[in-house]
Protein backbone atom coordinates (compact mmCIF):
# COMPACT_ATOMS: atom_id res chain seq x y z
CA UNK A 1 0.00 0.00 0.00
CA UNK A 2 1.50 3.32 -1.03
CA UNK A 3 1.61 6.28 1.29
CA UNK A 4 -0.44 9.29 0.19
CA UNK A 5 0.56 12.91 0.59
CA UNK A 6 -2.95 14.00 1.52
CA UNK A 7 -5.46 13.30 4.23
CA UNK A 8 -8.47 11.04 3.94
CA UNK A 9 -11.46 13.30 4.42
CA UNK A 10 -14.83 11.64 4.90
CA UNK A 11 -17.66 12.89 2.69
CA UNK A 12 -21.27 11.81 2.36
CA UNK A 13 -23.10 10.92 -0.87
CA UNK A 14 -24.32 14.53 -1.13
CA UNK A 15 -22.72 17.72 0.17
CA UNK A 16 -23.05 21.48 0.10
CA UNK A 17 -19.94 22.79 -1.67
CA UNK A 18 -18.47 26.21 -2.36
CA UNK A 19 -16.96 27.46 -5.61
CA UNK A 20 -14.83 30.23 -4.08
CA UNK A 21 -13.34 31.63 -7.30
CA UNK A 22 -16.83 32.00 -8.78
CA UNK A 23 -18.42 33.66 -5.77
CA UNK A 24 -20.81 30.73 -5.27
CA UNK A 25 -21.06 30.18 -1.52
CA UNK A 26 -23.52 27.27 -1.59
CA UNK A 27 -24.37 24.73 -4.26
CA UNK A 28 -25.66 21.24 -3.56
CA UNK A 29 -23.54 18.50 -5.14
CA UNK A 30 -23.92 14.77 -5.54
CA UNK A 31 -20.76 12.81 -4.82
CA UNK A 32 -20.61 10.43 -7.78
CA UNK A 33 -17.93 7.75 -7.81
CA UNK A 34 -19.43 6.47 -11.08
CA UNK A 35 -18.42 9.67 -12.88
CA UNK A 36 -14.78 10.24 -13.75
CA UNK A 37 -14.98 14.01 -14.15
CA UNK A 38 -16.96 16.48 -12.08
CA UNK A 39 -19.81 18.33 -13.80
CA UNK A 40 -21.48 21.69 -13.27
CA UNK A 41 -24.80 23.00 -14.55
CA UNK A 42 -23.96 25.87 -16.91
CA UNK A 43 -26.16 27.86 -19.25
CA UNK A 44 -25.73 30.71 -21.75
CA UNK A 45 -22.41 29.09 -22.70
CA UNK A 46 -20.39 31.16 -25.19
CA UNK A 47 -16.90 30.29 -26.40
CA UNK A 48 -14.57 33.13 -27.35
CA UNK A 49 -10.93 33.94 -28.02
CA UNK A 50 -8.85 35.97 -25.55
CA UNK A 51 -5.29 36.78 -26.61
CA UNK A 52 -5.07 33.68 -28.77
CA UNK A 53 -6.46 31.28 -26.15
CA UNK A 54 -9.83 29.56 -25.97
CA UNK A 55 -12.08 30.91 -23.22
CA UNK A 56 -15.67 30.30 -22.23
CA UNK A 57 -18.30 32.53 -20.65
CA UNK A 58 -21.24 30.89 -18.89
CA UNK A 59 -23.76 31.42 -16.14
CA UNK A 60 -24.18 29.30 -13.03
CA UNK A 61 -27.50 29.04 -11.20
CA UNK A 62 -26.78 27.76 -7.69
CA UNK A 63 -30.49 27.23 -6.88
CA UNK A 64 -32.55 24.44 -8.35
CA UNK A 65 -35.72 26.40 -9.18
CA UNK A 66 -34.54 29.99 -9.28
CA UNK A 67 -32.46 32.47 -11.29
CA UNK A 68 -31.58 34.25 -8.03
CA UNK A 69 -27.86 34.64 -7.33
CA UNK A 70 -26.85 33.47 -10.83
CA UNK A 71 -23.25 34.39 -11.60
CA UNK A 72 -21.42 35.01 -14.87
CA UNK A 73 -18.10 33.19 -15.20
CA UNK A 74 -15.26 33.70 -17.70
CA UNK A 75 -12.44 31.17 -17.62
CA UNK A 76 -10.00 29.44 -19.99
CA UNK A 77 -11.11 26.23 -21.69
CA UNK A 78 -8.93 23.45 -20.31
CA UNK A 79 -10.07 20.64 -22.62
CA UNK A 80 -12.94 19.07 -24.55
CA UNK A 81 -14.12 15.58 -23.65
CA UNK A 82 -16.49 12.97 -24.94
CA UNK A 83 -18.77 12.17 -22.00
CA UNK A 84 -21.30 9.35 -21.86
CA UNK A 85 -24.41 10.25 -19.88
CA UNK A 86 -26.22 7.85 -17.58
CA UNK A 87 -28.73 7.32 -20.41
CA UNK A 88 -25.90 6.17 -22.72
CA UNK A 89 -25.73 9.25 -24.97
CA UNK A 90 -22.28 10.59 -25.85
CA UNK A 91 -21.67 14.32 -25.98
CA UNK A 92 -18.63 16.57 -26.34
CA UNK A 93 -18.35 18.90 -23.34
CA UNK A 94 -16.09 21.79 -22.48
CA UNK A 95 -13.81 21.21 -19.49
CA UNK A 96 -12.67 24.00 -17.17
CA UNK A 97 -10.62 23.93 -14.00
CA UNK A 98 -12.42 25.12 -10.87
CA UNK A 99 -11.50 25.37 -7.22
CA UNK A 100 -14.02 23.40 -5.13
CA UNK A 101 -14.34 23.56 -1.34
CA UNK A 102 -15.69 20.19 -0.23
CA UNK A 103 -15.90 19.29 3.48
CA UNK A 104 -13.58 22.12 4.54
CA UNK A 105 -10.87 21.29 1.99
CA UNK A 106 -10.16 22.84 -1.39
CA UNK A 107 -9.28 20.90 -4.53
CA UNK A 108 -8.63 22.11 -8.05
CA UNK A 109 -10.80 19.93 -10.26
CA UNK A 110 -11.51 19.42 -13.94
CA UNK A 111 -15.22 20.16 -14.41
CA UNK A 112 -17.35 19.62 -17.49
CA UNK A 113 -20.04 22.16 -18.32
CA UNK A 114 -23.43 20.62 -18.97
CA UNK A 115 -27.16 21.22 -18.86
CA UNK A 116 -28.31 19.71 -15.55
CA UNK A 117 -31.65 21.54 -15.48
CA UNK A 118 -33.62 18.32 -15.18
CA UNK A 119 -31.25 16.76 -12.65
CA UNK A 120 -31.64 16.81 -8.87
CA UNK A 121 -28.21 18.34 -8.27
CA UNK A 122 -26.56 21.34 -9.89
CA UNK A 123 -23.15 19.70 -9.57
CA UNK A 124 -21.54 16.26 -9.54
CA UNK A 125 -18.20 15.65 -7.88
CA UNK A 126 -16.44 12.83 -9.75
CA UNK A 127 -13.62 10.39 -9.00
CA UNK A 128 -10.79 12.63 -10.25
CA UNK A 129 -11.58 15.24 -7.57
CA UNK A 130 -12.31 12.61 -4.92
CA UNK A 131 -9.03 10.76 -5.37
CA UNK A 132 -7.29 13.77 -3.87
CA UNK A 133 -7.98 12.47 -0.39
CA UNK A 134 -11.69 11.79 0.04
CA UNK A 135 -13.47 8.70 1.31
CA UNK A 136 -17.18 8.47 0.48
CA UNK A 137 -19.66 7.12 3.04
CA UNK A 138 -22.77 6.35 0.96
CA UNK A 139 -24.94 6.13 4.09
CA UNK A 140 -24.29 9.73 5.15
CA UNK A 141 -25.00 13.23 3.86
CA UNK A 142 -23.76 16.77 4.44
CA UNK A 143 -20.70 15.89 6.54
CA UNK A 144 -19.25 19.29 5.65
CA UNK A 145 -22.26 21.00 7.22
CA UNK A 146 -25.50 22.34 5.89
CA UNK A 147 -26.23 25.62 4.23
CA UNK A 148 -28.31 27.99 6.38
CA UNK A 149 -32.04 27.17 6.48
CA UNK A 150 -33.04 30.11 4.28
CA UNK A 151 -30.45 29.00 1.71
CA UNK A 152 -31.81 25.44 1.70
CA UNK A 153 -35.38 26.74 1.28
CA UNK A 154 -34.28 28.91 -1.65
CA UNK A 155 -32.61 25.86 -3.22
CA UNK A 156 -35.96 24.05 -3.07
CA UNK A 157 -37.68 27.01 -4.75
CA UNK A 158 -39.44 28.18 -1.59
CA UNK A 159 -39.64 31.66 -0.14
CA UNK A 160 -37.10 31.78 2.74
CA UNK A 161 -39.30 34.24 4.65
CA UNK A 162 -42.32 31.94 4.98
CA UNK A 163 -42.51 28.96 7.28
Amino acid sequence: MSKTSHSNTLTGWREWVTLPDLGVDWIKAKIDTGARTSSLHAFDVVEFDREGEEWVRFRVKPWQHSQEDAVVVETPVHDRREVRSSSGHTQTRLVVKLLIRLVDREVLAEVTLSNRDEMGFRMLIGREALRRGYIVDPARSFLGGRAPRETRRRNRGKDPLTS
